[in-house]
């Protein structure tokens, strides 16, 4: 069904620095619209511009405003200047959060080009047009790109909990000040400097961070774009297709540089109703697999949900035990935020080497991505028999 030494070279064929916006990124573009073009599909291709601002300089002036907000409310609050200065942090924050909201429309800083690369494949229900309300949509996802960074993710995630979690406590202490008398006045400083000092130490480490081209992305992500493909091979057969869902086959570009990609692909998924599309999203996958769950479980979804977790195969995938996600972004997460019903795969334990030279192909199991490309063939042919039936 699923060719282990094929996803092998796919692996190897990708493997190679590839940093967003970059002539390596537009390599591995080619070589995905190649190897599209050779199984006789025509690819849709969405060009886009993108700018570097969001991702790698945005996050590090609200660290430090953040942590410059704290210290001046915290230790010169009864100062008349700091006051002042106090509301235009506070004002340039939120106009700053205001304008990011949508990234992907920001016109100054480093401007760069990038492309999203998908293949439509209609379903096989011939009764049916498949502009149908009845006909859902299922986008099988992954990112062509890959970015080495000076610290490790699992560094940056424990840094920027840490940022958070620090603000919230100094706020918080901040605001019950007016309970502290002056004769607890040193037990409040040496309290509320203790939650502000960690606060520091996350937002230097964060400052200090850096992007570079030095990971070779085969976790993060070859492995993703080998499940797709290999994928997109089975289903591009007619016998193959599936019934009732019209199947997406989708490599975005620039994820590594603020979801740019999907961002941008967003507007094609706009024109369908919600509950009508399902998302499977591949994000570095290593020796073992995790899981992701979405916030909207309209009906049905759970059973969708479990099949993977009770998969017949016997192929163990883990539960994402963390809910609360800071520091990490995916296309997986962007279409979460946006209440897209759907899961991602992942490995947790890829993150103390995602982002490095260390990413590289031996820390991929062939193997283990054939076994999960198998089991998502048959969850996703149940779960299409299941919605034919509604169709007739």
């Amino acid at each position: 069904m699923i060719n282990e030494q094929k996803i092998t070279e796919i692996l190897q064929e990708f493997s190679f620095p590839r940093l967003s916006g970059t002539q390596w990124e537009k390599k591995a573009f080619n070589l995905a619209l190649k190897k599209i073009k050779d199984l006789d599909l025509t690819p849709e291709v969405q060009e886009f511009k993108f700018t570097t601002f969001f991702s790698r300089v945005y996050p590090k002036i609200l660290f430090f405003l953040g942590f410059l907000l704290i210290v001046f409310l915290f230790f010169f609050i009864q100062i008349p200047g700091i006051v002042i200065s106090s509301i235009i942090l506070i004002i340039l924050i939120i106009i700053l959060i205001f304008i990011m909201k949508k990234p992907e429309k920001v016109k100054f800083y480093k401007y760069l080009d990038s492309a999203n690369l998908y293949v439509k494949l209609s379903s096989r229900n011939s009764s049916v047009n498949n502009e149908d309300s009845r006909i859902k949509n299922l986008f099988f996802f992954c990112h062509l790109d890959s970015k080495g960074q000076k610290f490790s993710i699992s560094d940056r995630v424990r840094a920027t909990r840490t940022w958070v979690f620090t603000l919230l406590i100094s706020v918080g202490i901040i605001i019950v000040r007016g309970l502290f008398s002056n004769y607890f006045l040193v037990i409040y400083l040496v309290i509320g400097s203790i939650p502000i000092i960690f606060n520091g130490v996350s937002m230097i480490i964060l400052l200090l961070n850096t992007t570079n081209n030095s990971s070779f992305g085969a976790v993060d992500n070859a492995s993703g774009i080998a499940c797709v493909y290999e994928l997109l091979k089975y289903f591009k057969n007619e016998n193959s297709r599936l019934n009732s869902f019209t199947t997406w086959f989708v490599f975005t570009g620039s994820e590594e540089c603020g979801t740019m990609g999907i961002r941008n692909f967003y507007k094609v998924m706009e024109a369908f109703d919600k509950d009508s599309i399902i998302i499977i999203n591949f994000d570095a996958i290593g020796k073992n697999v995790t899981i992701f769950d979405s916030w909207y479980k309209p009906e049905g979804y759970l059973d969708f949900y479990k099949s993977f977790i009770n998969n017949k195969e016997g192929l163990r995938i883990f539960e994402n035990p963390k809910k609360i996600i800071l520091g990490t972004h995916s296309d997986g997460y962007f279409l979460k935020k946006k209440f897209y019903q759907g899961i991602e795969f992942g490995d947790l334990g890829s993150y103390n080497f995602m982002h490095s030279s260390d990413d590289n192909l031996e820390k991929v199991d062939p193997k283990l991505l054939r076994s999960l490309c198998e089991v998502i063939i048959r969850n996703v042919k149940e779960l299409d028999e299941l919605n034919a039936k509604k169709v007739k």
